[in-house]
């Protein structure tokens, strides 16, 4: 193991601590298990504390499952993605989840794998890819899709009100030659946009998370998350989720809100009916009264957590209950 992977700080740690509630025990699903710092976390909070630990990369599985050997049968292990949860919790046999967690950051773990291509720091394979075992990598992506599809990809998910300039400048380059490293996409990014001087940002920055959130599928995964999730809880049971950004926040603010009742879909037509299961549903957007919203607002990093570990700045975090 690297040394610089012992180094990793799982972000808003105490506040999960808090909102989730693990010192009476139970168990408890982290979803997104990376290096295994909130696990760790939620393990040594309680010797009647349970934590099934699931990813799609194998190295953190690796890695978390040495970490965590200390505490025995009480850690579980699977390698799936974390919108497959139903099917973990049943494969398993397990009743009576207290708590979900998913962290949506990228592991400092993955960032600073030059090989693993999420970073434009050095050359590497441009990869992406969180389950590096089978799927589309970057490089395929963005040498196959046309013009149109790179501009829209950009801006949808990296929200780059330059999407088509960098989308043209990509079509160019790689009819020279095929677009295969980090830094040769990012020096393509860097050209198109023409910013001088020094940088805050680097920016690449958009365009590297466009591209990782379509390798990875990230936002339709976390669509189907969420109802997933809160399904395997048990009454009174919690779901946290820790976003880093717009698009993956307002995806959890409106399904949060539709899993509590609220109709999302903001038409005057909206038809509602009483099932026995979920309580109000509306016909169109599927709201149900399944959670109560604990954060009307999204919990943030205190300043000595930002000033200690800088990639926590953007992270928020929303919790709501099961009814």
């Amino acid at each position: 193991m690297r040394e610089k992977h012992l180094v990793h700080e799982s972000v808003l740690l105490k506040e999960v601590i808090h909102w989730l509630r693990p010192q009476t025990g139970g168990t408890f699903i982290d979803c997104t298990l990376g290096a295994g710092g909130h696990a760790e976390a939620l393990l040594a909070a309680s010797p009647q504390t349970q934590v099934v630990g699931l990813d799609r990369d194998l190295e953190a599985i690796g890695m978390a499952r040495n970490r965590l050997a200390r505490f025995g049968e009480r850690f579980k292990v699977a390698h799936a993605d974390f919108k497959d949860i139903a099917s973990v919790v049943a494969d398993l046999n397990l009743t009576y989840i207290r708590g979900a967690l998913a962290d949506l950051g990228v592991s400092s773990m993955q960032l600073d794998e030059t090989e693993r291509g999420f970073s434009f720091s050095a050359s590497a394979p441009l990869d992406m890819r969180m389950d590096r075992s089978h799927g589309e990598t970057a490089a395929d992506l963005i040498n196959r899709m046309d013009e149109k599809e790179l501009a829209d990809l950009i801006f949808e998910y990296g929200e780059e009100r330059a999407s088509r300039r960098v989308a043209r400048a990509i079509i160019r380059e790689r009819e020279k030659q095929p677009i295969a490293t980090t830094d040769q996409l990012a020096a393509v990014v860097v050209r198109a946009l023409r910013i001088r001087g020094r940088w805050r940002i680097h920016p690449a920055t958009r365009v590297f998370q466009a591209l990782r959130i379509a390798v990875n599928d990230e936002l339709t995964a976390l669509e189907e998350f969420i109802p997933a999730a809160i399904s395997t809880l048990e009454s009174n049971g919690r779901l946290a989720i820790i976003s880093f950004h717009s698009l993956e926040d307002r995806i959890v603010k409106r399904s949060f809100q539709r899993e509590s009742g609220r109709c999302i879909c903001q038409s005057p037509h909206t038809a509602f009916r009483e099932t026995q299961e979920s309580g109000l549903v509306c016909n169109r957007c599927g709201a149900r009264r399944q959670v109560s919203v604990l954060t009307r607002k999204p919990v943030r990093p205190d300043p000595e957590e930002v000033e200690r570990n800088s990639r926590s700045r953007s992270a928020r975090l929303r919790v709501c209950e099961k009814i």
